[in-house]
């Protein structure tokens, strides 16, 4: 008797040892145990009741166990504190909208995996997840399971710029081959005639041609099919489902053709169409790299970070100027932007910005401390171990847990693709059904013309390639924008509030001056160790108006009551900067103070006159159709230079605190006016989270805070209008490009029905409206960009 080569129990190849027991062959001791046991206890039935009975898990854990070890796990991750990590996988099989629903709704299907989010232009996908209960090599693998493989090389932790994917180009050089040779064997068959030599070979000249159009159909061809597959598999019938068709209706009648030698089929034609359709994707991947690229690595957030250098001096410098090594300040509710090793200072960090959840950990010098963590008490020095991903830094602002959930022209495109698919299915199948009757052999030309002229990717690259050159532009002119619907509700704005302090005044250029019992210079350097962990402006001011030497002392129970003053014990006696009544003092109404105490003892106050950013008047002017409003925390001391400074003010506000201000901006909506705040990214968090479009403000300041969907610099505050304007000339781009697309369409559907395109008319044609849309959107938004920002933008 032959013996079986697979496991009784598991069912697998045996491969290293065959154990024969009871008349049966095992390839273990472990399946065999199994059968006994089953066995002695009367549960043989098991193996007829289950067909898998015992399969061993897949091994394909063992491949990725390596990223367990320590040190390979510490590169590999963005972050990893207390139960919580972070990783960045490189997912080239990422193709479509399903593949983004499915990878981002992970969550839901490991409890262990917090969130999930993709970034399609990159192919990347990043997961936050439990590392107690879910190891890395295990979430490998469950992606991997899933169809996603992870390609990771340790190379992949310094974040290059991606290349075009080079399997994309093979697909396309192998359609461009067969197209050529393709047409030039389907010579014969254009010329016609009644030469004996063509006639002779005309089979043969055929069956070539069918070969051609094999590995074109086979594996040119593959994304479409995984793209439509995946599609389907997830209940969603996306735009690939008809071009699929068109190709399997195609080959399917050519096949015919050939076999029956009834004639020459449409290998040709086919070939064509991929060429054409791979050549629009090239050239839109491209356009995508350079644009991303561009955003991650050319124009960084216009935000500074207070450089220290070992004698203790501080300087103010552009993030994009941060190398490692750098010795940085991070003061409180800052958020650290760079992995770094704390030097000195008590770390109490909330890494809520990462993770979603809030809780702080504590840190000591010697500890490492993730970018994104924000720092809650005194500041911090840190010593920088890695450079700036900008890239990191716009993924975790984009995330879900800080987006204000609204739908813009992105849900519309979706839309529309989604009931485009099947308007298209149904217009071929009637025009299928017409032309059996009339004329057969048209009707799979005109079904494949129908099938592949009708494609909303003309539509669905207008406002991605539109708003993408715009955040490009915006950004180069130091007006970063979170993300691209953020442009469209610029876009949509008619109310704008403005905080003073910082916003609309320079925090360099304050005139200040003392009043009060004269300070020991003791007692400076004490204030002054103290100021620099604020971010306020006035307290930034001020640490550079106090003219003592740079110490550095620890301040100890530090604590900050916002919108009022902070305080805390440094060298034994403790400090109070803040409002006159935060020192239990009399408010003057007419002037802009900061009071410090010492152990309860009122010391003086530092007056300052505030010095407002030059042509404010001519922002004003330009700003007449919209609704003004300036919220301030100061008193009204200066509120009659401000009315004849901002003549067409529809109301001001002051002693504003920030719940108050929140409150304001909540009251403008409910009131249906859609809101743009302006204001010092920490200090207004609350208010710029509320607002309809939060715009921060960066002077030589750290501002970056998720809760804005803008980082300002401060000096284009007076250039306002401008980007307003170029926001909304972006909408009337998109809205040219739709009207273009669907010109296309419509015109390329009325010959297609009617049987006057020929199907490789229509493979021309379907690139051809996505390489249009896309010029249209670059030479337009480039001019858009020029008219408004007279250097290059």
């Amino acid at each position: 008797m032959e013996v079986s080569e697979n496991c009784f129990h598991c069912g697998q190849g045996i491969e290293k040892e065959r154990i024969l027991f009871d008349e049966k062959t095992f390839c273990c001791n472990g399946c065999k145990s199994v059968y006994e046991i089953l066995n002695t206890n009367n549960l043989s039935n098991f193996y007829e009741l289950n067909k898998r009975a015992g399969i061993r898990p897949d091994e394909s854990s063992s491949q990725f166990e390596y990223l367990d070890t320590q040190e390979i796990f510490d590169k590999v991750t963005d972050f990893s504190e207390g139960g919580t990590s972070l990783v960045t996988f490189k997912i080239p099989v990422i193709h479509c909208s399903s593949c983004i629903w499915l990878l981002e709704s992970l969550h839901t299907l490991n409890k262990n995996i917090k969130y999930s989010q993709v970034n399609f232009t990159r192919k990347t996908l990043q997961i936050s997840f439990n590392h107690n209960e879910l190891k890395l090599s295990e979430l490998a693998s469950f992606l991997t399971n899933l169809g996603y493989k992870p390609v990771i090389s340790l190379e992949t932790a310094d974040k290059n710029v991606e290349n075009l994917d080079k399997s994309l180009l093979v697909k396309f050089a192998i359609a461009a081959f067969a197209f050529g040779n393709g047409m030039f064997l389907a010579f014969p068959e254009y010329i016609g005639g009644e030469d004996y030599w063509m006639e002779h070979y005309k089979g043969l000249f055929r069956a070539l041609m069918c070969l051609l159009a094999i590995p074109v159909v086979v594996y040119s061809a593959s994304d479409y099919y995984k793209s439509a597959w995946y599609g389907l598999k997830n209940r969603i019938v996306n735009i690939d489902v008809p071009i699929v068709l068109g190709i399997i209706v195609l080959f399917g009648r050519s096949l015919y053709e050939v076999a029956t030698n009834y004639g020459p089929g449409y290998f040709d034609t086919l070939c064509g169409l991929l060429f054409f359709m791979l050549l629009g994707k090239i050239f839109q991947k491209r356009t995508y790299n350079a644009l991303s690229y561009d955003r991650d690595y050319k124009s960084f957030y216009p935000i500074a970070v207070t450089k220290v250098d070992f004698e203790g001096k501080q300087e103010n410098i552009l993030l994009s100027d941060v190398k490692v090594g750098d010795r940085i300040l991070v003061r409180n509710q800052e958020i650290i932007p760079v992995d770094a090793i704390l030097i000195n200072g008590e770390g109490n960090i909330d890494n809520s910005f990462i993770t979603g959840e809030s809780e702080s950990i504590s840190k000591q010098p010697g500890d490492k401390i993730f970018a994104g963590g924000k720092q809650i008490g005194s500041s911090l020095e840190l010593e920088v171990i890695k450079d700036v991903d900008q890239s990191y830094l716009t993924q975790l602002w984009n995330k879900e847990a800080f987006k204000k959930h609204e739908t813009g022209l992105d849900t519309l495109t979706n839309t529309i693709s989604k009931y485009f698919t099947f308007i298209i299915l149904g217009i071929a199948l009637v025009a299928g059904i017409y032309w059996a009757t009339v004329d057969l052999e048209k009707m799979f030309q005109v079904i494949s013309a129908i099938l592949i002229i009708a494609c909303p990717c003309a539509l669905a690259l207008s406002a991605p390639f539109t708003f993408g050159h715009i955040m490009r532009i915006l950004g180069r002119n130091k007006f970063y924008v979170k993300d691209t619907l953020t442009i469209e509700k610029i876009a949509k704005l008619d109310t704008i509030v403005f905080d003073k302090t910082g916003t609309i005044t320079h925090r360099k250029k304050s005139n200040i001056r003392f009043e009060g019992t004269e300070i020991s210079e003791s007692d400076l350097l004490n204030i002054k160790t103290l100021l620099k962990n604020s971010n306020h402006p006035l307290s930034k001011s001020l640490y550079e108006f106090i003219e003592v030497k740079d110490e550095y002392f620890p301040a100890e129970h530090f604590r900050e009551i916002s919108g009022k003053g902070y305080e805390a014990s440094v060298r034994g006696n403790v400090y109070k900067i803040g409002s006159a009544k935060y020192n239990n003092q009399e408010s003057k109404n007419l002037e802009t103070a900061v009071y410090v105490s010492k152990n309860n003892q009122f010391l003086g106050k530092f007056i300052f006159k505030n010095e407002y950013r030059e042509n404010l008047k001519d922002l004003f002017r330009k700003l007449t159709q919209y609704k003004v409003y300036i919220l301030s925390g100061d008193n009204a001391s200066e509120e009659s230079q401000l009315k004849e400074l901002i003549p067409n003010y529809k109301a001001m506000a002051f002693n504003q605190n920030p719940e108050d201000k929140l409150n304001y901006i909540q009251n403008l909506q409910n009131q249906k006016m859609k809101v743009a705040m302006l204001g010092d990214g920490l200090n207004d968090a609350g208010a710029l989270k509320q607002s309809n479009v939060g715009i921060a403000i960066a002077d030589d300041s750290n501002s970056f805070t998720p809760s804005s969907d803008v980082i300002m610099n401060g000096e284009k505050v007076v250039e306002l209008d401008r980007y307003l304007n170029v926001c909304k000339g972006s909408i009337t781009i998109v809205k040219i490009t739709f009207i273009i697309s669907f010109l296309y369409n419509i015109v390329g559907l009325s010959y297609a029905v009617t049987g006057h395109m020929h199907p490789l008319f229509a493979a021309l044609i379907m690139p051809a409206s996505s390489i249009t849309v896309v010029s249209f959107t670059t030479l337009s938004t480039w001019i858009l960009g020029r008219k408004y920002f007279k250097k290059r933008p």
